[in-house]
């Protein structure tokens, strides 16, 4: 089966049938991330402050059990964050102990906990729980699967809204059905006086046909009524399946908002860090390592390398590089015009490839570690001066890069090339490396 991805995800989310098959699919999506983690939904009744049921995502199933607890049982801060949702709720050093609370199985060592709360209509619902064991090395599987989350929470919103429009049509039948019972009533009770009227016609013709014309007004008074109630009933309904859509639309724009604050949130956070690390630290490695890891943590990018113009200003030599072939050293040269790093140095125009196909010319594209169809090569100007070039490809959740990744990197771009030209950085590289 191939790897899941975002798409998939979503399409699997879209046919899913119940909030558990949901789940399931959110959990067979963290498993390709990282199959030791644990993942589980905690039903919430905000009335009486409860967590209720938890259902846990266990491979191709799921398995649910009553946890009965309150919620202050978790700390303020936790419960604070968890409470406004929209962010994973990291529970540090205190993971172990209330990953037993949610009742998540032991990895028998220590563990991060993550919960994440999901609201409707202004209340919280239910909480999303990842387990995850602790790592030597790497980012947190909490931090890489956020997309996914993001997903799973558009579609539990959708079960939700779905229930909430199920019940809405419910009272919607109670009622005509109640309208209609009533009309039936009155208008078997106003035929059964007309037939006992008419019986009597002979013997009181004079006032039984005043009685008989009162009666048939009183008929037709009725369905006129029966017809205005049903005709409400049918503008309510429509009034609700409407705002009901609107509220679909209202979701999911929130929901792009939120991951772009997220994301300009995270890229200020990255240059503040490389602007940091450049006024503390005199190492020139270190510095060319912290400005690929501001753009290549920034853009998701397993695969990145940058590479310096060299003294000659005919070549570029890699500087710092994350996730390239054993072959590919720091230091390594490539000559201004030759390969698609030494093809945007010479035009000084990034280079957006979506598909492998169309740069078969990549001097990277031939190792098992160039794992997806995209990257990006960006030349690094700082004063009309070229400084270098980034190269970014092997984007987490085999995600594909796209115009609006090029403007972002645009402006890492320029951080890269003021920091770099500022601490001569090209210069003081070429002699550690001792490439002359």
């Amino acid at each position: 089966m191939p790897p899941r991805t975002l798409a998939s995800l979503a399409h699997a989310l879209t046919v899913s049938t119940s909030p558990d098959d949901a789940l399931q699919a959110l959990g067979e999506s963290l498993a390709e991330v990282d199959r030791f983690a644990q993942l589980a939904l905690v039903r919430f009744d905000e009335r009486r402050g409860m967590l209720g049921e938890r259902v846990l995502a266990s491979g191709a199933t799921t398995t649910s059990a009553k946890l009965e607890t309150t919620f202050d049982h978790l700390p303020s801060r936790e419960r604070a964050a968890i409470a406004v949702g929209g962010q994973l709720v990291d529970f540090g050093e205190a993971s172990d102990e209330f990953a037993r609370l949610f009742e998540m199985p032991s990895f028998g060592e220590a563990g991060w906990l993550s919960v994440r709360g999901l609201r409707y209509e202004g209340q919280l619902t239910a909480l999303l729980v990842l387990y995850e064991a602790r790592k030597l090395f790497g980012a947190r599987t909490a931090e890489r699967f956020l997309p996914a989350i993001a997903l799973f929470e558009l579609a539990h919103l959708r079960f939700l809204e779905r229930e909430a429009r199920q019940e809405a049509v419910r009272t919607l039948e109670d009622v005509t059905q109640h309208v209609h019972g009533e009309y039936e009533t009155r208008l078997a009770e106003l035929e059964t006086r007309l037939t006992d009227a008419s019986n009597t016609q002979n013997s009181q013709a004079t006032s039984d046909s005043a009685r008989v014309v009162s009666l048939e007004r009183e008929l037709a008074q009725a369905t006129e009524d029966a017809r205005r109630a049903i005709r409400r009933a049918d503008a309510v309904e429509a009034t609700v399946s409407q705002a009901v859509e609107q509220l679909e639309k209202a979701h999911v724009e929130l929901h792009r908002r939120n991951e772009s604050l997220r994301q300009k949130t995270r890229t200020i956070y990255l240059i503040d860090r490389v602007l940091t690390l450049d006024a503390s630290t005199k190492d020139p490695r270190q510095l060319a390592d912290g400005l690929l890891a501001l753009v290549g943590d920034d853009m998701h990018s397993h695969r990145c390398s940058l590479m310096l113009v060299a003294p000659d200003r005919e070549s570029l030599y890699i500087a710092a590089a994350r996730g390239v072939g054993p072959s590919i050293t720091e230091g390594a040269r490539v000559a201004i015009g030759q390969g698609v790093a030494g093809r945007v140095a010479a035009s000084r125009e990034p280079l957006l490839v979506r598909d492998v196909a169309e740069a078969k010319t990549h001097p990277l594209l031939h190792d098992q570690y160039f794992t997806t169809g995209s990257f990006i090569s960006f030349p690094l100007i700082y004063h009309d001066q070229l400084v270098g070039v980034v190269n970014l490809a092997n984007r987490a959740m085999q995600g594909l890069f796209v115009e609006e990744d090029v403007d972002r990197v645009r402006l890492l771009g320029l951080v890269i090339a003021l920091v770099a030209s500022n601490a001569k950085l090209p210069e003081r590289l070429v002699e550690a490396f001792s490439v002359h």
